[in-house]
């Protein structure tokens, strides 16, 4: 299986919507690639932050007031009021039904509303980030605050020279670099240090022709 493949394959794994071959080809990738084995530990983050409070929204106490009120005065006009009463008690189930309509649309409908490719980069990036300043010496793969140390490290381990530059003069100083999954990608990540703080410095080539020729054409920075 490709790291193309296996990023395809990521949710559908996640989910539980792959058959067992597929499911052993996976499991079989992330043994063997470190780079696409941290990807899915990303994911697996990410998903659990998303699951941090529920989605269930329970019916306001007013409203189950209003639809028991009404049940019990169409019960109790039962008879002599019959023809009334059923109105009444129709009009109740139908606020009931209207009710249980509203909390199954709350909670179903999020699940089929897809963010946009944009959307989901970022949370890739936030995860990331968070994840290499959580787990020890996931920062970096080179520690290094030498450009001419950390530039050759990514020669031959992504298909672009990314741009190295150390601004210790301006209080941020060149702590190192690694290499991430991103996007269906290798991209290179650089460390820069402010304090004691850790920049993460996004970069990879952008399928839009830069305007630009001397700045990276595609670069993201969290901190």
């Amino acid at each position: 299986m490709s790291c193309q493949k296996a990023q395809q394959s990521m949710h559908g794994y996640l989910d539980g919507e792959l058959d067992l071959a597929g499911s052993l080809e996976f499991e079989q990738h992330m043994h063997n690639c470190e780079i696409c084995a941290r990807s899915y530990r990303n994911q697996i983050m990410l998903r659990s932050s998303l699951k941090v409070g529920s989605l269930y929204s329970g019916a306001p106490d007013k409203l189950k007031k209003r639809i028991q009120s009404s049940l019990r005065k169409a019960a109790k006009s039962e008879g002599s009021q019959r023809g009334f009463g059923w109105r009444r008690l129709t009009v109740a189930a139908a606020l009931a039904l209207m009710l249980l309509v509203a909390i199954v649309a709350w909670r179903v409908i999020p699940r089929y509303i897809r963010p946009s490719g944009d959307e989901l980069l970022a949370r890739e990036i936030v995860s990331d980030h968070v994840r290499s300043l959580q787990m020890p010496g996931h920062l970096t793969d080179v520690l290094s605050s030498d450009q001419h140390t950390v530039k050759p490290w990514f020669d031959g381990k992504v298909d672009f020279a990314p741009p190295v530059r150390d601004f210790a003069n301006q209080d941020f100083r060149l702590y190192g670099g690694r290499l991430e999954y991103l996007s269906n990608r290798t991209v290179a990540t650089l460390i820069y240090q402010r304090r004691l703080h850790y920049i993460n410095l996004y970069i990879w080539p952008s399928d839009e022709p830069a305007r630009q020729p001397k700045l990276p054409r595609n670069a993201r920075a969290i901190t």
